[in-house]
């Protein structure tokens, strides 16, 4: 199939972009690197009058670490995301997601900040903003504001931005000292979304107790989500009493909203996503043990 006729638009300036959001309304749509859009419109899933063409604007590309955070514009690249030096230090978590997400030629394609737009509930960016409490910049005709990802992620492929609003970039936290890192997902093939995942990050103080924990879900809701109960339960507990199928467990209790369809039942996704949450916790906390002792040496 191929999409319904539409006007095609690529202003100069992020400013440019925005009020042609203003003024052309719900009609339009923002159209970065497509890999999510365009076979929606190619099905006829979706249908606009106006895309907006911002995937050359130089003003939402670039990675730039800063304050304690790592800011990168939601117009970089996810390959540039997966390569680059300065991420695998600074957020390692999106770095072990970045493979997961689809294949190399969607990663050429598909922005950092299309990715998080879009919140696929089964998408590995928006999972990985939710577990490290990320805040996204958003800018539109009445000026720019800040949204924490806790509240950004609101139902399947909806968000807390304003139709008129263009997501510009997104501030990762960077954590330091004896830290572990790991997503775990289950999918039929490689490339396919995910039946269940999760992520982890963890930090250790001097004793190897936990002294931070972030636990996230994907594929396991309408949105994605974090295993707050979990997280509470290990803090300041020494990490060799810790079982990881006990926190991969309780990383699934009480969700009682788990999708259902062809690729499993309810029942189904939450022994996969305990599972991704055991082998994750596993891999993480080997991590920030192996970072103790290089500190250490």
């Amino acid at each position: 199939m191929k999409p319904a006729a539409f006007d095609y638009h690529r202003p100069g300036t992020v400013q440019d972009a925005v009020s042609l959001l203003a003024e052309l309304g719900d009609d339009a749509k923002l159209i970065a690197g497509g890999q999510s859009l365009v076979p929606m419109l190619a099905m006829r899933l979706a249908y606009f009058d106006h895309l907006i063409d911002i995937s050359r604007l130089p003003e939402l590309r670039g990675i730039e670490r800063r304050n304690g955070e790592l800011r990168i514009g939601a117009g970089t690249t996810e390959a540039t995301v997966g390569a680059d030096a300065q991420v695998r230090q600074a957020v390692p978590l999106l770095t072990r997601a970045t493979p997961f997400v689809g294949h190399f030629q969607i990663r050429n394609r598909g922005t950092l900040g299309g990715s998080i737009a879009h919140a696929d509930p089964a998408g590995e960016y928006p999972a990985v903003a939710l577990t490290l409490d990320a805040v996204m910049e958003v800018r539109s005709p009445r000026g720019s504001r800040e949204i924490a990802a806790a509240d950004y992620f609101v139902g399947v492929w909806e968000t807390a931005m304003e139709s008129d609003e263009v997501l510009t970039g997104v501030r990762f936290p960077v954590w330091e000292g004896r830290s572990g890192f790991s997503v775990q997902e289950f999918s039929r093939r490689h490339g396919d979304f995910a039946i269940a995942g999760a992520l982890v990050a963890v930090q250790l103080d001097d004793g190897d107790r936990v002294r931070r924990c972030a636990i996230g879900l994907l594929g396991l809701g309408a949105t994605p989500r974090r295993a707050t109960a979990a997280e509470a339960s290990v803090i300041g507990k020494p990490v060799g009493e810790l079982a990881p199928e006990e926190i991969g467990r309780e990383a699934l209790a009480g969700l009682d909203d788990i999708p259902v369809d062809l690729q499993g039942s309810a029942s189904y996704r939450t022994q996969v996503g305990a599972a991704m949450a055991a082998r994750a916790w596993t891999q993480a906390v080997h991590e920030a043990r192996q970072e103790a002792r290089t500190g250490d040496a």
